[in-house]
């Protein structure tokens, strides 16, 4: 479920508008990723998601061409995450009112509407792309001049800076990933696929419903079909 905190002078079109002009922004985003919209926290900032400064200048012309906007790819540092660059964008629309975003064009029925995966694994360009934003931070480069199969100790990654780039990877992805994990999985390309597989989505059970749930990430008529679904 997409979650916009509310202004609290906001007009309950605007509201609604804005939630609909956020989702807009994350399926853009997530095309740009090669990921599916459900894997993307829209309260994330768009460098742990995994957007490089090539993939902004197509992700914003995308998203001006889909939504009518006039986003400038330098508001990404002033409005970092998704729901603040909808936020940013709604005011950049033509005259017409943001509230004619409120209806979509069209829907499918409710019953007849698909149940997202929230549990789908990241998809492993995307992790790398995260692994170089983290990686070139520590370094002081660009993501760009760092080698996907390239050894972690060729691009200078010492003892250090190791434990510190595994702080990082853990923080974003909330693994616990250890120092050890380096020499096994030594390249940017490889330590990518091993997180891949362990963030692997797993069969659904009665605690990961309602952790989710009560996270806001899904729906009580989703959370009773997934039981359902899947005993």
């Amino acid at each position: 479920m997409l979650s916009v905190p509310p202004r609290p002078d906001a007009p309950e079109g605007s509201l609604l508008a804005l939630v609909n002009l956020t989702a807009e922004v994350v399926a853009v985003l997530a095309d740009v990723l090669q990921l599916k919209p459900e894997q993307i926290d829209p309260r994330q900032t768009f460098r742990v998601l995994g957007l490089d400064s090539m993939l902004a200048v197509e992700f914003v012309a995308d998203v001006n061409r889909r939504c009518g906007t006039a986003v400038r790819v330098g508001a990404l540092a002033d409005h970092p995450t998704p729901v603040a660059l909808a936020r940013h964008a709604s005011s950049t629309l033509p005259s017409a009112p943001l509230a004619s975003l409120a209806s979509p064009p069209s829907a499918e029925p409710e019953d007849e509407r698909p149940v997202a995966d929230t549990r789908t694994a990241p998809d492993v360009l995307g992790v790398r792309h995260v692994l170089k934003e983290e990686l070139a931070a520590l370094l002081s480069c660009s993501p760009h001049d760092i080698d996907e199969q390239a050894p972690f100790r060729l691009l200078g990654v010492d003892s250090i800076l190791g434990a510190e780039f595994l702080a990082a990877v853990n923080r974003v992805y909330g693994t616990a990933e250890r120092g050890p994990v380096l020499q096994d999985h030594p390249t940017v390309a490889a330590l990518a696929a091993r997180l891949a597989r362990t963030l692997a989505p797993r069969p659904w059970d009665v605690d990961s419903v309602l952790d989710f749930v009560r996270d806001g990430r899904l729906g009580i008529d989703e959370a009773v079909t997934l039981l359902s679904q899947h005993g």
